[in-house]
């Protein structure tokens, strides 16, 4: 089989840090090439020198056994290659046939022909199973749509080597099985994909060969057949990694956080809690499970006093917090993991150190009045980094500058630190690998087991299953059921999901 990338003894050197050190990667036509390894491993540095957005330090790229410079992404795109980036690179005022052909646009006249970039959209979008309305407005499809439209855009330009980083980071588990059915269709016609990742269980399902990068070395490259989800993972973290989630015996306690019919609007002032009523109580894990878009975050908003409850109310250990000042949610002794950590969670031009007091610089701990205590702040800072394994380790570093995991990893060390009384854990795990979900995951059911009360949000069912005491299904805003964890399957849970009531 042809090898239609070559890329030998590639390092890149940051100020403070050595992203890529000497990777040779090769990828063969019509494989699917899976690049693993963790947050902060030099994964997407590596493909970002691929496509053009960053120069090497040092060493080569051969593209048909052709030595290349590639510049820029516009030689990439020429020689093939084609990027679809973790956060997508779309205008949502225009149509999906705008987006796909802007820059490149089919002319009549020398007008822009739109009749004939809808036919090519359509037609590219038939060849490989994509299934887009060229004429939708991006800023009214689904995220999952968001990236096909990314996927089509590069096979309009004519992409062969196609990278995809971290592509299944947004989607549903339905979303992702369609994702894959795309990828096979691509791959039947020749196309060659690089596929970035973290995720041991999708690459076992998609992947023909593996590159395992640590710490911004190639540890091994391996084919999918020679090898077991245990293995990757030892090679990935440098360590035996524990899939089984330890936790002592279920002995739930007092109430700590009490929901009464609460109802709240989303942002486009329609109903989307229609009178949630739950508990959560001390020594539990209670797991919101649901598919995206239910009313799972605007449930986490409220809580957490980011959001104004229409109807309801909402206790904290038996006193009303019903739409409290997101300061007062703080003072009550609640800690929010957000789904959106650039959104909610930190002040990406801010330092680690900045961003690790950012609910607590005003306390007499970090602050004389209105004079900052840097030190203080500067050793809190530090003492979190090296607890929650952040990197890189050092305290001044922007928090733009660091991977999404460890970016992740800042928030959990500032709000698990605050040692709640109530957790509220919203995709506390998306976007990170193995070895830091074992970590957050432990971290959780350490706050379960001091007899804290953890509410957990996520999209992901395994992780629902493994971790919650009880589970809660959410359908249109309303808890269709809650059912105790060890009773629940994945059969069941998704049976609840699609609107069927539970016990």
């Amino acid at each position: 089989m042809e090898t239609v990338i070559e890329m030998r003894n590639i390092s890149k050197i940051f100020p403070r840090v050595v992203a890529n050190d000497k990777i040779n990667l090769s990828v063969r036509q019509g494989e699917i090439h899976a690049l693993l390894g963790e947050n902060g491993a030099g994964k997407s540095t590596l493909m970002n020198i691929l496509y053009g957005l960053y120069q090497p330090s040092a060493g080569e790229i051969y593209v048909k056994g052709q030595k290349v410079s590639i510049t820029n992404p516009n030689v990439a795109i020429a020689l093939g290659i084609g990027m679809v980036h973790q956060h997508f690179m779309l205008i949502p005022t225009l149509t999906v046939a705008e987006n796909i052909v802007l820059g490149s646009e089919p002319r009549r006249y020398g007008f822009l022909d739109m009749r004939k970039a809808v036919a090519m959209v359509e037609e590219i979008s038939q060849r490989y199973g994509l299934k887009v309305d060229p004429q939708a407005k991006v800023e009214s499809i689904s995220v999952g749509m968001q990236q096909r439209v990314e996927i089509l855009k590069a096979l309009y330009r004519g992409t062969e080597i196609l990278i995809l980083d971290e592509p299944t980071a947004v989607l549903t588990p339905q979303e992702i099985l369609e994702l894959f059915d795309i990828m096979h269709n691509l791959n039947t016609e020749g196309k060659s994909i690089i596929f970035i990742t973290h995720k041991l269980k999708e690459i076992m399902a998609i992947a023909d060969r593996i590159t395992i990068i640590r710490r911004g070395k190639v540890i091994d490259t391996v084919t999918t057949a020679s090898t077991s989800p245990r293995e990757l993972a030892a090679k990935m973290v440098g360590r035996e990694v524990s899939f089984k989630v330890n936790k002592q015996e279920y002995s739930p306690g007092e109430t700590v956080l009490q929901l009464e019919n609460v109802q709240a609007l989303n942002s486009r002032k329609l109903p989307a809690l229609k009178g949630i009523s739950l508990e959560v109580r001390r020594g539990e894990i209670l797991g919101i499970a649901g598919v995206d878009g239910n009313g799972q975050s605007e449930l986490v908003d409220v809580v957490a006093g980011l959001r104004k409850a229409t109807a309801g109310h909402i206790k904290l250990l038996r006193k009303d917090i019903t739409n409290a000042s997101p300061r007062k949610v703080i003072a009550a002794s609640i800690s929010h993991i957000p789904e959106d950590r650039h959104l909610r969670g930190l002040v990406l031009d801010f330092t680690i150190e900045e961003n690790m007091v950012l609910e607590t610089y005003y306390q007499a701990e970090f602050a004389n009045g209105i004079i900052l205590n840097n030190k203080q702040i500067q050793m809190h800072a530090k003492r979190l980094i090296q607890e929650f394994d952040v990197r890189p380790p050092d305290q001044k570093t922007l928090a733009r500058s660091l991977s999404g995991g460890n970016q992740q990893k800042v928030i959990i060390a500032r709000e698990v630190d605050r040692d709640p009384n109530l957790l509220i854990a919203a995709q506390p795990t998306r976007g990170l690998d193995v070895g830091a979900i074992e970590f957050v995951h432990r971290r959780l059911v350490e706050q379960r087991d001091k007899g804290k009360a953890v509410l957990l949000v996520s999209l992901d069912l395994d992780e629902i299953m493994d971790l919650s005491d009880r589970i809660a299904v959410i359908y249109e805003g309303n808890i269709v059921g809650i059912v105790a964890a060890e009773d629940a399957d994945e059969a069941m849970l998704g049976f609840m999901m699609a609107g069927a009531a539970g016990n």
